[in-house]
């Protein structure tokens, strides 16, 4: 093998879907690098409008373009990546791992990207790797892509210009799947959403309430009976009227969607902790803000509950079996920041 810029390159994306920007870096990526480690972020998610494909399927589809591409897969490591943006550090730890595990032993190593906007401020959280950065190479984003595909009357046409034939095919035959046209719906009902506010002479904020509520080693979780996320896991709560406070509409939303009947004054005096998670994209619909009360009710029978208002259902879940792929936008990262595990 000629001599090589780096010995390891690192690239991080996505890829929802890989379109010809991405292939293009790779190419470069291989062109200046003996080993190239692709790690898949946002693995582990629930399909949704912002992360429609799992990791399984973007492996696939990266596999098909590598293929295609004839790159030597021989020197691609791919790896999925978790979200956790209530903590970075995890979040680096586990791409130094995946790097450490994938690296050659010795020699130098890189990370490679482009700095389109915020989304990729991680290129600057690795000082002791160099960063081969890439000047902008299509207008359009992933981001526009699956506006552009997520539609009943999808321009396909379009899309063909700017994705690489084997995801082009994988796309089309996926357009027959329901969870395809699931996610339409939830698309349609978030831009309906927006539309609502659209008026607003100021950006719109809106406050949420959330009640992490856990007991023998299992948490009070509700199922969603509508859109956004209808049918995923999440924490009860919602939004909080103008005349309350923050810990009586917490009271009141748990009362509304899971009929838990433990007295007012035994949670109240159960509340660990509370915190406010604000990340900016923690939501589809907008900047929504949550203060979530963290309330340990000890050891012993699990209450009864049902599920109301917003709530398909109502239930107990344990801590164990609750991962990100089953829960409702941040609610999995938010609960294990709150009770570290």
């Amino acid at each position: 093998m000629t001599n090589k810029k780096y010995d390891t390159l690192v690239f991080i994306a996505r890829l929802q879907p890989i379109h010809n920007a991405h292939v293009e870096i790779i190419r470069r990526a291989l062109a200046l690098t003996k080993e190239l480690i692709i790690i898949i972020g946002s693995a582990d998610q629930p399909r949704t409008y912002k992360n429609p494909f799992t990791y399984v399927e973007r492996k696939l589809m990266l596999n098909n373009v590598l293929d295609q591409i004839g790159t030597g897969t021989t020197r691609v490591h791919i790896a999925p990546n978790i979200d956790t943006i209530y903590n970075d550090t995890a979040w680096m730890s586990r791409v130094q791992s995946i790097v450490s595990t994938n690296r050659l032993l010795t020699g130098k190593i890189g990370i490679i990207g482009h700095k389109k906007d915020n989304s990729t401020f991680y290129l600057n959280m690795f000082p002791q790797w160099e960063v081969e950065e890439v000047e902008s190479l299509d207008a359009l984003h992933a981001t526009d892509v699956r506006d552009l595909y997520f539609r009943k009357d999808a321009n396909l046409n379009f899309i063909r210009s700017v994705i690489p034939q084997p995801t082009m095919r994988w796309l089309e035959g996926w357009k027959d799947t329901p969870d395809f046209n699931q996610i339409i719906k939830e698309r349609e009902f978030i831009d309906n959403y927006k539309r609502m506010w659209s008026g607003s002479p100021y950006p719109v904020n809106f406050v949420c309430v959330d009640a992490c509520i856990v007991k023998s080693g299992h948490i009070l979780m509700i199922k969603r009976r509508a859109e956004p996320g209808k049918g995923l896991l999440a924490m009860p709560g919602g939004y909080v009227n103008v005349n309350e406070k923050l810990v009586d509409a917490m009271i009141r939303e748990l009362r509304e969607e899971t009929r838990l009947k433990v007295p007012e004054p035994v949670l109240k005096g159960s509340i660990v902790k509370q915190q406010m998670f604000d990340h900016p994209d923690r939501s589809s619909r907008g900047r929504v803000l949550t203060m979530v009360y963290y309330i340990d009710l000890g050891n012993g029978p699990l209450e009864k509950v049902k599920g109301g208002d917003d709530a398909a259902t109502a239930g107990w879940v344990p801590i164990s079996e609750l991962t990100p792929d089953l829960c409702f936008e941040d609610h999995r990262e938010i609960i294990s920041e709150l009770t570290g595990i």
